[in-house]
């Protein structure tokens, strides 16, 4: 467009009129092969001596190692070959940098772990409870037996702290009777969780421990939904004015929990039921009613003989299969 008008207007107006700078239009006047030569930096590497380096950066000796460590390596022993970010460029053009710095991911077992009674399986973790002003927080510290979601112990401290998780964790198989060889504890990835601390507490004890995956969720569940239970009860304040007033809160709250609360997992009784090993007389009572009912006005039963579910025979964190559950028919 410029060399239409070139002889009309001078370059300089038909550059301001079109936004370019005349630097380009003097620029594309010149041949193809002089522009290239004139962009080679004269501190380039030669092919030669790229090939070189690239040779180097793979050779047995320093294919596992990064360029920093490989620069500062060759200087110790006299050997200057390019600069460290002229190393980087080179891998980068053969598209090996990326390739040269990640690691394998490390791979994680799923934890598939089973109870078929109380007190071998516990669940623990540790929860923030909002304080009286933003940015504070008190820790709430909770073991649940999985097997029948009874809440064995829990506490509430200033911190996150692996030596209150051994002190609560102590007490609560000190007040369980729990013998060696026949518990074991799962819980997250928490710096508390896998402390050494607490990891030779459990070793002293006799107990197994276990740990979720990294941002699995799903691999503590039980833990997860108490926590959910807890802080979606209507009576929950959102933030708390001190710690006296959170103990006290969680002190009604467990004990609605264990005692009062019936649990969709275990077929709608108690934890306490359960995990005391007296949810049979409960089972026993609804047969008998729903046998009354049945008697009464067989008509209203649609689908024929109401039954009642039991309790799980076996909970299981990450079972393939579904879990089974028995019912008992109404005679």
């Amino acid at each position: 467009m410029i060399n239409a008008y070139k002889d009309s207007f001078s370059i300089r107006a038909l550059c301001m009129a079109l936004g370019e700078p005349r630097a380009s239009w003097y620029r594309s006047l010149k041949p193809r092969a002089v522009r290239a030569v004139e962009r080679r930096s004269p501190r380039r590497l030669s092919f030669q001596e790229e090939c070189r380096v690239l040779e180097t950066l793979n050779s047995e000796r320093f294919r596992d190692m990064a360029p920093g460590e490989i620069y500062a390596t060759l200087l110790d022993e006299g050997v200057y070959l390019c600069s460290e970010r002229s190393m980087y460029r080179i891998l980068s053009r053969h598209g090996q940098n990326r390739i040269r710095r990640q690691s394998a991911p490390r791979k994680y077992t799923k934890p598939e772990l089973l109870a078929t009674r109380s007190n071998e399986l516990w669940s623990w973790d540790i929860t923030k409870l909002k304080g009286p002003a933003a940015w504070t927080y008190y820790y709430l510290y909770k073991i649940m037996d999985v097997f029948s979601r009874y809440v064995v112990g829990w506490m509430i401290a200033h911190r996150e702290s692996a030596d209150l998780a051994r002190d609560l964790i102590e007490e609560t198989c000190r007040k369980q009777e729990i013998l060696p060889g026949t518990l074991t504890v799962h819980a997250d990835n928490g710096s508390s969780m896998k402390s050494k601390t607490l990891g030779q507490l459990m070793i002293d004890l006799g107990v197994t421990k276990t740990h979720s995956r990294p941002h699995v969720s799903n691999d503590n569940p039980f833990s997860e939904s108490a926590f959910k239970t807890l802080k979606y009860r209507p009576s929950y304040p959102g933030r708390f004015g001190s710690i006296e007033d959170a103990r006290i809160f969680c002190r009604v709250f467990f004990a609605w929990y264990n005692t009062e609360h019936c649990h969709s997992g275990i077929a709608m009784i108690t934890p306490e039921h359960v995990h005391y090993n007296t949810h049979q007389e409960v089972i026993e009572k609804r047969i008998r009613t729903l046998a009354a009912a049945w008697n009464q006005h067989p008509e209203r039963f649609v689908k024929g003989k109401p039954v009642v579910k039991g309790v799980p025979e076996e909970v299981w964190i990450n079972k393939p299969e579904g879990i089974f559950r028995k019912c008992y028919e109404v005679s």
